[in-house]
């Protein structure tokens, strides 16, 4: 990739930070990348470090956090691995899989990361760099808060990274939780002098009311800091993005009028939860996630999500009493889908003798696709397309899995991607046609593959949900938000100084 555009033209830098988890630096960021991708101005996303087992495949053939490829999106680009160059997948509750500039290196425990840090660092900043040279503007975004004060020493996900790259913060705190005031005032008291001197404002995030009764409340923050308010963004209900990684909570009155009932098993490493969203915003299904520790309730079909650590939970699983469950389902006619680890536990037997989840050895699956699969070292990261063998329809997705799998169920495939020699074929069919095991993430994206499955679910008049339109419309709502709430003549001299040129365009070395 080249770094060769000229200074002039090289990208200014603004951060979002939250005060905590979940305070919406995702959605602003994706926010301010669709506003400015509307103006014509070239912007990229940007993420330091993640940690998430929700990711995407890039253009590149790497692995990002899903929150950046939905934040490559609004600004009109294919992800890439440059826009999340560390990501944290964590496997155990001390551990994490390490990858870097999309690809994994290894697993380490939380010492052994924090003594790799450097090179992490070192890797982060050389993205940063290509992306600042290729755009005009790289909105990043922290991770967690920047007052956490046990992770101050080599932080490179806060301010860290806004220190190296020398870039201004903006802080975003979630007014819909309670005690914004003292987040944004705790959180400026928690930083360094020069921390605090880099933050240039703030956002409240998720009000609902009398922007009246806010007033006096946001004189007094910008007396007490000398900062400014940079705007009030109001509660968006209803707005649907793919989640980082937090689990989506069930909300009963969503598909009040939802009639097929669709429910997903949560075990501990749950991985790619975004796969449900399309189902979750279907009108026509209910669909529930089963937290462990619960019974699964009757349903028309059970999907089995994707897992960053298959043997641990397969025997969650069994533990839980969820297989007489899923065996007892079947019986009764219902059926049964597995994705990616899903997939794997629906078969025989998983393998990892190099010890790449945990330590090496063996766990049975459930037996009810006979296949058998390996956990390899090397990882599958590819974007797929193709069509479906239920009824031709055409269907789209991804693969991230170590597994690679065998056996004579694979005589069954679930469905034929096109790749550049020709036709390959995916996944498996039982043979009495209740159960489908698939490697393809993102399968319900695609509206008519989303149908048809829904179809052969039981689902007689399934109708066709168009969900990249519904994000779409997302992003565009979030943009006008941005637009309309926030003070963007200061944001735009925080991106794009003074003397910018809308007009002015500069070449991308990561246009596919």
């Amino acid at each position: 990739m080249s770094a060769s555009v000229p200074n002039a033209v090289r990208a200014r830098t603004l951060m979002v930070q939250g005060t905590t988890s979940d305070a919406g630096k995702s959605t602003l960021v994706a926010g301010l990348c669709r506003w400015l991708a509307r103006r014509g101005v070239r912007v990229a996303p940007f993420k330091p470090q993640n940690m998430s087992l929700n990711s995407a495949v890039t253009i590149d053939g790497g692995e990002i956090g899903r929150a950046q490829a939905v934040q490559a999106m609004a600004c009109r680009l294919a992800p890439h691995s440059d826009m999340n160059p560390v990501l944290l997948k964590p496997n155990t509750d001390i551990g994490a899989q390490v990858i870097i500039q999309g690809r994994a290196i290894g697993n380490m425990n939380a010492a052994d990361y924090h003594d790799y840090k450097r090179r992490a660092r070192a890797a982060m900043l050389e993205s940063h760099a290509r992306l600042a040279a290729a755009y005009q503007v790289v909105v990043a975004e922290g991770a967690g808060s920047p007052a956490e004060i046990n992770l101050r020493d080599n932080d490179i996900a806060n301010m860290g990274f806004a220190e190296a790259v020398d870039c201004p913060v903006i802080l975003i705190a979630d007014i819909d939780r309670g005690g914004v005031f003292a987040h944004l005032v705790g959180t400026l008291a928690l930083l360094a002098p020069g921390e605090r001197e880099r933050v240039k404002g703030f956002v409240i995030n998720r009000f609902r009311g009398d922007m009246a009764l806010l007033q006096s409340g946001l004189d007094w923050l910008e007396r007490e800091t000398g900062k400014p308010v940079l705007g009030v963004l109001p509660y968006l209900h209803g707005l649907h993005l793919e989640a980082e990684d937090a689990l989506p909570i069930n909300d009963p009155a969503q598909n009040m009028a939802g009639r097929f009932k669709v429910i997903v098993p949560v075990w501990p490493r749950i991985s790619n939860h975004t796969d449900f969203d399309p189902l979750r915003m279907h009108p026509q299904v209910d669909l529930e996630f089963v937290p462990p520790g619960e019974s699964l309730p009757p349903a028309d079909l059970i999907v089995l999500p994707g897992s960053k650590s298959v043997r641990a939970d397969v025997d969650w699983l069994r533990q839980s009493g969820w297989e007489q469950a899923i065996r007892r389902h079947l019986r009764y006619g219902g059926r049964l889908i597995g994705i990616c680890g899903g997939f794997q536990i629906l078969g025989r037997r998983i393998v990892d003798a190099h010890g790449f989840e945990g330590s090496p050895g063996s766990s049975e699956g459930l037996g009810l696709l006979d296949v058998d699969t390996d956990l390899e070292t090397e990882k599958q990261l590819r974007n797929v397309h193709g069509r479906l063998l239920l009824d031709d329809a055409p269907v789209q997705g991804y693969e991230i899995h170590a597994g690679v799998s065998r056996g004579a169920g694979l005589a069954r495939p679930f469905c034929l991607l096109d790749e550049p020699a020709g036709q390959r074929s995916e996944g498996a069919v039982s043979a009495d046609g209740q159960i489908i095991g698939t490697y393809l993430h993102g399968v319900f994206d695609a509206a008519p593959a989303c149908a048809a499955l829904l179809g052969w679910a039981g689902l007689g008049d399934a109708q066709p949900c168009d969900y990249a339109a519904l994000r779409e419309a997302a992003l565009e709502r979030l943009a006008d938000a941005v637009e309309h709430h926030l003070d963007t003549a200061l944001l735009q001299r925080l991106m794009l100084g003074a003397g910018f040129a809308s007009g002015q365009r500069c070449a991308s070395a990561l246009d596919g």
